[in-house]
């Protein structure tokens, strides 16, 4: 299993366990995720989510040759469907991350509750770069923490950026050594254990009410660019280039 999930003391657990290919998350395991999600949320015993990786690494984002092989195709794709699980979840979601966070491991965090990161994590939106476009929301939700400048320099360019500026940008909570972050984000997941949770639940869906609808919206529109890029020329140059470690060239388009 490349997602294992677990319930204790209140949290379910759902860990990215594919270190062999740095957690890349193929369609089978977004599927796992947005039902793990999904069960959570009925399950009474639940109080908080907890979603992490591996030591020193959270996920590398989408397997790309699965993505290649089978790429969503709508908006009942599992990529698609783990997203509005994520976005829609009702019950507190805590973030441990232990070390690289690319792509969807970086634009998932914007819509956890909090979120706790290695001293040594590396976080990048390279959507880009890949001949696609950014997706979780993220073109509307980093604008909203960082300003368009600082925005387009980490969604156009993809620069990548350490825990500590995720910090500082909003993104996360608090940075800790990585042998700390675990720990620490289950500690602060369990405290929802001694908190009303019908209290929890409403306070959560207002701090989230005003831009709920256009999260939803902004999923749903920057998934058909997605998908239609996926076929661009560009994104299959960018994808080629990957898979044959060479630099990509675009200047052919």
């Amino acid at each position: 299993m490349s997602i294992k999930t677990a319930t204790i003391n209140g949290v379910a657990t759902i860990e990215i366990a594919r270190a062999e290919k740095k957690n890349s998350i193929t369609l089978s395991m977004y599927q796992q995720m947005a039902d793990a999600i999904d069960a959570a949320q009925i399950d009474a015993t639940v109080r908080a989510l907890l979603i992490t990786g591996q030591p020193g690494i959270f996920t590398s984002g989408n397997d790309l040759e699965d993505f290649l092989q089978r790429p969503p195709s709508g908006e009942d794709s599992p990529v698609f469907r783990f997203m509005r699980a994520l976005a829609d979840c009702s019950k507190p979601v805590v973030a441990a991350v232990t070390g690289a966070a690319i792509g969807i491991g970086t634009t998932m965090l914007l819509h956890c509750d909090l979120v706790y990161v290695s001293d040594a994590a590396r976080l990048a939106m390279p959507f880009v770069a890949l001949g696609l476009v950014p997706e979780f929301a993220s073109s509307m939700l980093i604008p909203q923490l960082v300003g368009h400048a600082k925005a387009a320099q980490l969604l156009l360019l993809g620069e990548p950026f350490t825990g500590s500026d995720a910090v500082e940008y909003g993104i996360a909570n608090a940075v800790l050594p990585p042998d700390e972050v675990l720990p620490y984000a289950r500690r602060m997941a369990e405290r929802f254990n001694a908190l009303p949770a019908g209290a929890v639940r409403d306070a959560k869906r207002l701090l989230r009410s005003s831009g709920k609808q256009i999260v939803l919206q902004t999923i749903t529109a920057e998934a058909e660019v997605l998908v239609r890029r996926l076929r661009s020329p560009e994104a299959q140059e960018a994808f080629q280039a990957f898979f044959q470690k060479r630099k990509p060239d675009f200047s052919k388009f």
